[in-house]
């Protein structure tokens, strides 16, 4: 029985991208959707519709620079690289989610004790 993936929560997909990014390699639009789709045990599948826009947006912020270079498969492809700006951006975001996450699990935990 094959799990359905789960949507992303509202405003997550450009932080899930730069921490993707972050990890020094260069990558493709397949290869980011492949290896969030992976590391999250097919958890969060990401649309290409949703990508795209957003590593457009993401670039021309300054966060990310993307290169043209032929991919593992033969084929040209933009590859996406984190920039000082995107350091800068994850490191707001990843602590802005780290707050909300911990007071989710405050809602959560407190909801389970009164149960």
């Amino acid at each position: 029985m094959s799990k359905k993936p789960i949507e992303l929560v509202q405003g997550t997909l450009e932080f899930l991208i730069l921490k993707t990014l972050s990890r020094g390699t260069p990558m493709h639009g397949f290869n980011i959707l492949q290896w969030i789709y992976e590391v999250t045990d097919q958890a969060l599948l990401i649309e290409e519709g949703s990508l795209y826009p957003a590593l457009h947006r993401m670039e021309k912020r300054g966060w990310i620079k993307a290169k043209w270079a032929t991919s593992e498969k033969g084929r040209r492809a933009k590859y996406y690289e984190l920039m000082v700006a995107g350091k800068r951006r994850l490191s707001h975001q990843e602590a802005q989610w780290n707050l909300y996450t911990a007071a989710v699990e405050k809602i959560v935990a407190s909801a389970e004790a009164a149960t």
